[in-house]
Order: structure tokens, then sequence, then C-alpha cells
């Protein structure tokens, strides 16, 4: 039989509500009390039940993380990230995978029914409407690598994506590229609508630079290389392409390997995240670097704040982020 709490307390010579009071945050209780329930306790191996502590205090601990891509490879950082910051807190992850759903409501629904403490989004393609539903809900909320905005409808926490696009451009200039390209993820993804506005944007200053954009259908190597096979079959592919996504400048990369082209001799590749695999000696991806570890702990930080707080108002933290020099794009001082 399972030790319970009225074991302990029969062991300590107290009561029963002084060992609830000794395991609950917060509560009154004696260092005495504390010191003969908490020996008891280890003594009888007792583990204080999550779900009397969720009844006895209102909250369960658990924190919503949601996410809608988990084919592309980053991810596996982020959950990993997430997940040990969070239970490295006392808090308890409950993933939610919303694979191609756009709507909230199902999600929404979930966490309710859980009653979690707060939810993180973590998806730089939903549209801030997404995260807002939870809010809506009464659910504390935090958009992780959602879109940055001067007023925004819930806490971001985040990357200026528009001045990163501005930055992939400012790299192929200075190398003398007159023919780039934005190859970015879904057009529906709202961080593809920024990288790419900036790219655009940056690329306009530059007179005698010509620019195309197309998209990929997904965040995905095999997306990222079907749409560069789809490019080369038409004919003369631009001199450097800033994809928006590692994972598919990875994707370009092995397309333009199997059409017989070089890079970056014959063409140019610029990723963004920086991913693990990025830096491997056989894709030396030279990135736009997006600082994930930081982002993931303010994000964290936030969704407690607020849920201590649930009149915090909505704010936006944004991180810069860095250009990380590898061997896809070539050497600014040959052009």
């Amino acid at each position: 039989m399972p030790v319970t709490l009225k074991d302990v307390a029969e062991r300590a010579g107290v009561s029963p509500s002084a060992v609830s009071r000794t395991f609950t945050e917060g509560a009154s209780v004696s260092a005495r009390t504390r010191a003969k329930v908490e020996r008891a306790a280890e003594e009888l191996g007792y583990m204080p039940s999550a779900l009397a502590s969720a009844l006895s205090t209102g909250r369960t601990k658990l924190i919503g993380l949601v996410s809608n891509n988990f084919h592309n490879p980053v991810f596996l950082e982020v959950f990993d990230r997430f997940t040990r910051g969070l239970q490295e807190r006392g808090l308890r992850p409950l993933l939610v995978n919303l694979s191609d759903e756009t709507d909230p409501a199902n999600s929404v629904r979930m966490l309710r029914q859980y009653s979690a403490d707060g939810v993180i989004v973590a998806s730089s393609t939903l549209p801030p409407s997404f995260a807002r539903a939870f809010a809506d809900a009464g659910l504390p909320v935090v958009h992780a690598f959602g879109r940055a905005a001067p007023t925004p409808e819930v806490h971001v926490v985040g990357i200026d994506n528009t001045e990163c696009g501005r930055m992939a451009a400012r790299a192929l200039a200075t190398r003398g590229y007159r023919r780039v390209a934005f190859l970015g993820g879904p057009a529906s993804a709202t961080s593809t609508q920024d990288r790419g506005a900036g790219f655009a944007s940056e690329i306009a200053d530059h007179p005698g630079i010509m620019a195309t954009e197309s998209h990929a259908a997904a965040y995905s190597f095999e997306a990222g290389r079907a749409e560069m096979q789809r490019l080369l079959a038409a004919g003369s592919p631009a001199e450097a392409y800033f994809c928006g996504d590692d994972v598919l400048s990875i994707g370009a990369l092995s397309a333009l390997k199997d059409a017989g082209l070089s890079v970056p001799e014959d063409v140019g590749l610029i990723g963004f995240n920086d991913m693990e695999m990025a830096g491997w000696q056989n894709i030396n991806l030279t990135t736009i670097r997006q600082p994930i570890p930081e982002i993931i702990s303010a994000a964290i930080d936030l969704v407690v704040t607020t849920a201590d707080d649930p009149g915090l108002g909505p704010r936006a933290r944004l991180f810069p982020c860095q250009t990380v020099e590898r061997g896809t794009l070539r050497n600014p001082a040959a052009s």
C-alpha cells in the first residue's frame, strides 16, 4: 500500500493538517514541526501528491507548451530547453502538438480541462490572434518567437524578424551579389512575411541589386529542397539566396549539389536560426543566429510572473540576432 499523509502524521507525532501545511508552498508551519514531518516522510518514502496539492492550492503547476512544427529539427532544442527550464522551476510541461491546426479552440479547451496555470505558444508562424485566444479564455499566455508589435495583444518574447531580413540582405550586398532572392517558408507565416519584408526593404536601398521572392510549402528539409529544384528547373538561379530557416537552406543545398552546382562558388546561401546541424562540417552554413536560450528563459520567467500577477499588461521583449560566418557565402574581399 502507498504511504499516506496520515501515516506520516502518525510517525511524526503531528496532525495530518500539519503534514499538509509542510508540503504546501507558502503555508505557515514551525521549523520544529517541519523538521519532524520531513524526517518522517523520508523514513517512510512518502511523496506528496501533486493532485492533492493542486486541489488545496488551486495551482496545478502545469504549463501548456503549444507548438506547430515538429518537423523542423530546431524544435528539438526548443523542446529540450523549455521542458528543462520548466522542470527546474518545479513546473510540469503539458505538450500540445498542433500539427496542421490553425484554430486554437481545441488547444484552449484541453488546457482549460487540465487547469493549466499558464501557456507558452512556441511558434514563429502563428498570428497574434492565436495566442490571444488563450488570454481571452483567462489563461496567462506568452507567445515565444511571436510577431513583434508596438502594442502587443499578449506577452511576446522573440526577435525583430524584419530587421533580420535586413541583416541577410546586407550580408549579400557586401559580398557583391547582384541577383539575390528570398526563399521563405509558407507565405502565410508571420515570420516569413516579416523576414521577406525586411529583406526587400534593404535591397531597395542598394541600386543595381535585383531581388526575387519565392516560398517553400513548409519549414522543412523536403520543402526547401523541392522549392530549390523548382527554381533550378525554371532556369537562371539567383547568385545567392536568403533562406528563411536553416532547414530550408539545407534542403536547398542538397538540391544545388544534386544539380552539379557548388556552394558558394556557383550559388551562395545564408540561413536563419543557427541550429546545431548548421555548424556540421559537411554543411558549414552561414546563417543568422536567433538567441534561442535567452528567448526561452525570458518566456518562462514571464509566464510565471503572469500566473502570479494576471493583471500584468502585455509586453514585448525582443533580443538581437547576429550573423554567423561559415562557408556558404563568398568572401567579401572576393567581391
